[in-house]
């Protein structure tokens, strides 16, 4: 008897939760070696991202496809996202750099991207995955 699986979308929330906390210890050790809220935040962005796309491809949305030509449309469109996701981030750290910690400003700006984030992965970046791994 097979285990049901998780939806995507409770993968998604999951994995997003464990890059989240990812992100806060990068963004608190940053800190601490004295980076400002602005360098901070791109370190912790920057090193989410990389885990966070092979969290997303194999776990979240269970693609396994790795051909070459797959492989760099996925990442080709998953850049031009994570550019404009990173311009989006650091427009608001610099708005809300005096007013806000550098972890709510993070946490804000995540929040909206993990929205438009996940409609994207699912239809359009790894739309054509054979199945989850969980």
């Amino acid at each position: 008897m097979s285990q049901p699986t998780l939806s995507p979308l409770k993968r998604y929330i999951i994995v997003g939760v464990l890059i989240y906390i990812f992100e806060l210890l990068v963004i608190v050790t940053a800190q601490a070696l004295d980076a400002n809220s602005v360098l901070a935040i791109s370190i912790s962005f920057w090193s989410g991202l990389i885990v966070s796309f092979f969290l997303q491809k194999f776990v979240t949305f269970g693609d396994r496809r790795t051909k070459h030509r797959i492989i760099i449309g996925q990442i080709g469109a998953f850049s031009l996202l994570v550019l404009f996701n990173f311009g989006f981030t650091l427009l608001i750290a610099k708005l809300l750099e005096t007013t806000l910690p550098a972890i709510v400003i993070r946490t804000l700006a995540l929040a909206v991207t993990t929205l438009w984030n996940f409609y994207l992965y699912r239809t359009k970046i790894f739309k054509g995955s054979e199945g989850a791994v969980y």
